[in-house]
């Protein structure tokens, strides 16, 4: 099981993932992304997909037509860790590339 995110951790999110939102209960960070259309919504998804399967960590998301909601935090560790940090990174660089 990973290691929560500690809480100067957690003040430091909104410089280090600006386009990302911190819930109430600082378990989980959320980011809607809207694309031209649902294939290139759907051309996203599956690039992170890949990315979180090599990562063996997964987002909560949907997705309608051109938007995509991602929600991030890790189950087993009730909160944030760097594992979903990680994989926020990851996302934010495959959302420029799209």
């Amino acid at each position: 099981m990973r290691p929560v995110l500690t809480t100067a951790e957690l003040s430091a999110l909104p410089a280090d993932l600006p386009q990302w939102t911190l819930d109430d209960e600082a378990k989980a960070i959320s980011r809607d992304l809207k694309f031209k259309d649902f294939r290139q919504a759907f051309a996203f998804m599956t690039q992170v997909a890949e990315v979180a399967d090599r990562m063996d960590h997964h987002p909560e998301w949907s997705n309608v037509y051109n938007t995509v909601s991602i929600r991030l935090t890790t189950h087993d560790s009730h909160g944030l860790t760097q594992g979903d940090i990680e994989l926020a990174r990851q996302i934010d660089s495959a959302a420029s590339g799209v």
